[in-house]
């Protein structure tokens, strides 16, 4: 049994303690999709991407087995017995994952994901806010008579996001420092806009994450518009972007409420710069902008490198 990214990197090595789980499976004969969570082992719940990502290592790997316990949750079937199950409907490629890891037939470590039958909303809402509880990111939603295609989810499948219910998830305020040109549609207009912290301590902006989503055009115009009046030559004196290169640099002016399912490790921008580890500050996962423009705030009511370095302290209990 061999496990890859998404990107076919083999990263078996990795994580030998489910390898061992798959090797006491019956069949070897499988292409499966599952991902590996880390988790905490007395509550069970999942932990940040970031606590995955300290299995990513070469060396002390039974060491740091010991200390990051992952589980395998697998989601689908896409080839077994030497068929091709991709164009089976969802549920009996379901059923047939059932027979092999159902039940405590394997190890611990090998979970089927949960599921449920659905037929009002009010049951998608529920189940969502159980899985957010217990450290999901989401859910996916799927016609049961679905097949499988690969990169393809269309209206057949959809993914129900924390980040997509103000009530789950808290914003952040940040300030814009910097941004690239916008293309396509958004020729004129900024594509993608660099955001900071603010450190109270040594009165500087601390960058934390890139973010384009979020933005309807008459939105992205208005705030187009602000940030000209702020545009200058180079970086500002008192942003630390590291080697970050923008199209254009402004004035820390203007706030944005931003929302993010998650704060992880990053070599990129600076906020908590070192804190954490060597080289490395925290980054926002998948930031997205909420629509609010945060007029009633200066630059330096932004929420601040101790208020991002505390929320990612909790994430990790």
């Amino acid at each position: 049994m061999e496990l890859f990214t998404r990107s076919l990197e083999n990263v078996t090595s990795n994580f030998p303690d489910i390898l061992s789980a798959l090797d006491e499976t019956e069949t070897k004969d499988l292409i499966a999709e599952g991902e590996v969570v880390a988790i905490n082992p007395t509550t069970k719940k999942y932990l940040p991407f970031q606590a995955l990502m300290r299995r990513r290592r070469k060396y002390n790997i039974q060491q740091i087995t010991s200390a990051y316990p992952v589980i395998l949750n697998l989601f689908d079937l896409l080839y077994y017995n030497g068929l091709d199950k991709t164009h089976v409907p969802l549920f009996e490629r379901r059923r047939i994952l059932e027979e092999i890891f159902g039940t405590q037939k394997t190890s611990d470590r090998i979970i089927l994901i949960d599921q449920i039958k659905v037929s009002r909303i009010e049951e998608i809402e529920n189940y969502t806010e159980k899985a957010l509880k217990n450290g999901c990111e989401g859910i996916m939603v799927k016609n049961p008579n679905s097949q499988y295609r690969a990169g393809a989810r269309e209206w057949a499948w959809m993914k129900l996001k924390k980040e997509y219910s103000g009530e789950v998830t808290d914003s952040v305020d940040l300030v814009i420092v910097g941004a690239l040109h916008g293309k396509g549609r958004r020729v004129g207009k900024y594509g993608a806009l660099l955001l900071a912290t603010y450190d109270a301590e040594r009165d500087v902006f601390c960058t934390i994450c890139k973010v384009g989503t979020g933005f309807t055009d008459n939105v992205l115009i208005d705030i187009t518009d602000k940030l000209n009046k702020h545009i200058i030559k180079n970086k500002h004196s008192r942003v630390e972007s590291g080697n970050t290169k923008m199209d254009t640099w402004f004035e820390p002016k203007i706030v944005l409420e931003i929302l993010s399912p998650e704060i992880t490790l990053s070599p990129v921008y600076t906020t908590a710069i070192n804190r954490i580890k060597l080289g490395y500050g925290l980054a926002l996962r998948f930031p997205k902008f909420t629509g609010k423009i945060r007029e009633d705030k200066s630059a330096e009511d932004a929420t601040t490198v101790k208020d991002i370095f505390e929320i990612y302290k909790k994430q990790l209990k």
